[in-house]
């Protein structure tokens, strides 16, 4: 009976712990990111020619640098609210999320990195997990 009557004490206790700490709410920090937002089509061709540029650059610069692609063809109400006239459109975000530049059109990795820099973000190259690391 005493054996039981702990169990049951550090069960339930330790149940009424954790329903207090979960009513607390948690600290998250989100910090926010310069962003690069590419409004497009799957099916258009200059921006099929994006989708790898976009792609490294999510890669590359994870966690520094936040890049998002809509296709304007399956959500039209983006185009409204982005006010796209052509695509590909890509549209450069401070990490206040202010837009501070956009570009119509194929636009080349190097040119996007200029521009953020330009814009004084400047984005640092994630390590590449595959390489060892420099001596």
């Amino acid at each position: 009976m005493v054996t039981v009557s702990v169990v049951a004490i550090a069960v339930y206790g330790g149940c009424a712990t954790a329903g207090k700490d979960a009513e607390k709410p948690a600290k998250t920090e989100t910090k926010q990111l310069p962003k690069l937002l590419d409004l497009g089509a799957t099916k258009c061709i200059p921006c099929k020619m994006m989708a790898p540029i976009l792609e490294e650059l999510a890669k590359e610069y994870k966690g520094q640098l936040e890049v998002q692609f809509i296709d304007v063809w399956k959500d039209q109400k983006a185009a409204e609210k982005y006010k796209i006239n052509s695509i590909p459109t890509q549209i450069f975000y401070d990490a206040k999320g202010k837009e501070f530049f956009r570009h119509v059109g194929y636009f080349p990795k190097e040119d996007i990195l200029k521009t953020f820099e330009k814009h004084g973000i400047k984005l640092k190259k994630a390590a590449d997990p595959k390489k060892p690391a420099a001596k």
